[in-house]
């Protein structure tokens, strides 16, 4: 398989209160955490960065937040936990919707499948400082997000299905974000 194509994508996603507070299961935020909410947004969307990559006859869309987001979210949780926990949304919120920006089809099924790790993604991935959990076939990032694109199918398609609660048909928790194992599973 020959080089992949990358193309810097220039993004413009809204932030809609309503779809966020049914994201995190509230019905209202207080004045100042809205303000800070807004400040954050300002700030991570400057700093997001969303490309297409294309290796063969696949493309892919590749979104995600810098570390040092990771880092301020974890210092938030640390001080506030309600307010890292609104700042952890936020974070994913925003990187989710620029997927549903680009792919309004991942909103409408409510999953953006993850692909199988080829080694063309990993090379890239790799040039942008993101790789792949080494226990998991997931980002080693918390707010990153690679997927198909175009649309390609749901979660028939996903590579993460057989450990992923919607994929196998359960109701409740979603994936295990990596680096958030609980300490002595599996050791």
């Amino acid at each position: 398989m020959g080089p992949c194509t990358i193309e810097k994508l220039e993004p413009k996603p809204d932030f809609d209160l309503f779809s966020f507070l049914d994201l995190c299961q509230e019905t209202r935020l207080e004045g100042n955490v809205m303000k800070r909410l807004g400040e954050l947004w300002d700030q991570w969307f400057d700093n997001l960065s969303c490309y297409k990559v294309v290796c063969g006859k696949i493309s892919y869309l590749l979104v995600w937040l810098p570390e040092e987001v990771e880092t301020l979210v974890d210092d938030i949780w640390k001080k506030t936990p309600s307010e890292g926990y609104f700042a952890n949304m936020l974070a994913q919120y925003l990187c989710m919707q620029v997927v549903n920006e680009l792919i309004p089809q991942v909103e409408t099924v409510g999953c953006a499948p993850a692909p199988r790790p080829t080694e063309s993604l990993r090379q890239v991935l790799a040039d942008f400082d993101l790789g792949y959990h080494e226990e998991m076939d997931v980002l080693n990032r918390r707010f990153a997000v690679v997927t198909f694109y175009p649309f390609r199918g749901g979660c028939e398609i996903c590579h993460l299905q057989p450990q992923c609660p919607k994929g196998n048909g359960e109701k409740g928790s979603s994936v295990l974000l990596p680096g958030y194992e609980q300490q002595g599973a599996g050791a």
